[in-house]
């Protein structure tokens, strides 16, 4: 049976030191970080998802952005090396994490980078991200690891936003979303979908049609639930300071051996 586990880990005191490459620096607002991040993780359970906390990193403004520290596939964990290297000690709790659920593990190895942010499922497609923090190199890597086990692997440029799941994300029936101005090449996409607002383009199928957006997406929230789905709005405001999203703060854990 499919599982519903979700990796999230808690934000950082430092949270506010966070890198910011795409949009102008904010302050963020700690405190208010730490309430929207609970209510991410209890609307996860509220649908069924098992939250797991990874070990906290404080040192680490970036940590809550857990996905972008591995790509799961099936039961196979691919620990990332992140493009930004005060970013790269943030993986050691989340390999960790992974083996004690029985993930089989494997690594990117220097001269690759990736960003979990960087790598989109559809199905046994991966598209992923040639992006600022995504080499070729990695990609390569991924391909190895993934290929053998029935992916199908597909490298997309990324120039406009900080991450591919910056700029789009799947819906259950596979369609692909995104914000017209921030995707490089809609068209590599069978079945694109734009969206009006840009925190629009994100989503986390939660199962039975539902999905998690940010509440900074209204317009997009009324398009997909005209179109059947149902969207589950939460405030992660002071993230999108940070250009998180709704994708980057858990890791979705679905083909584990349960």
């Amino acid at each position: 049976m499919p599982s519903k586990k979700a990796l999230i880990r808690r934000p950082s005191p430092r949270l506010s030191e966070g890198l910011v490459t795409h949009i102008e620096r904010e302050k963020v607002d700690v405190d208010l970080a730490l309430e929207q991040w609970e209510a991410y993780a209890e609307a996860l359970r509220t649908h069924g998802w098992e939250t797991i906390e990874v070990d906290p990193a404080d040192d680490c403004p970036d940590s809550v952005f857990v996905e972008d520290a591995v790509v799961m596939y099936k039961n196979v964990a691919l620990i990332a090396r992140p493009g930004a290297e005060s970013r790269r000690e943030e993986t050691a709790g989340v390999e960790e994490a992974v083996a004690r659920l029985g993930c089989s593990v494997n690594w990117i190895w220097e001269p690759g980078t990736l960003d979990g942010g960087d790598v989109l499922k559809v199905g046994d497609t991966i598209y992923v991200g040639r992006s600022g923090r995504t080499n070729a190199a990695a990609i390569q890597q991924l391909r190895a690891v993934f290929e053998p086990l029935g992916a199908r692997v597909v490298a997309v440029p990324v120039t406009r936003v900080l991450h591919l799941k910056s700029a789009v994300t799947a819906l259950p029936d596979g369609t692909v979303i995104g914000h017209v101005p921030l995707v490089d090449k809609p068209a590599l996409f069978p079945g694109f979908l734009p969206v009006p607002e840009q925190s629009g383009a994100h989503v986390v199928l939660l199962g039975g049609g539902k999905l998690l957006m940010a509440a900074s997406a209204p317009k997009t929230a009324e398009l997909l639930t005209d179109l059947g789905h149902e969207p589950v709005l939460v405030d992660i405001g002071e993230f999108e300071k940070l250009e998180g999203c709704v994708t980057c703060l858990s890791v979705r854990m679905r083909e584990l051996y349960v």
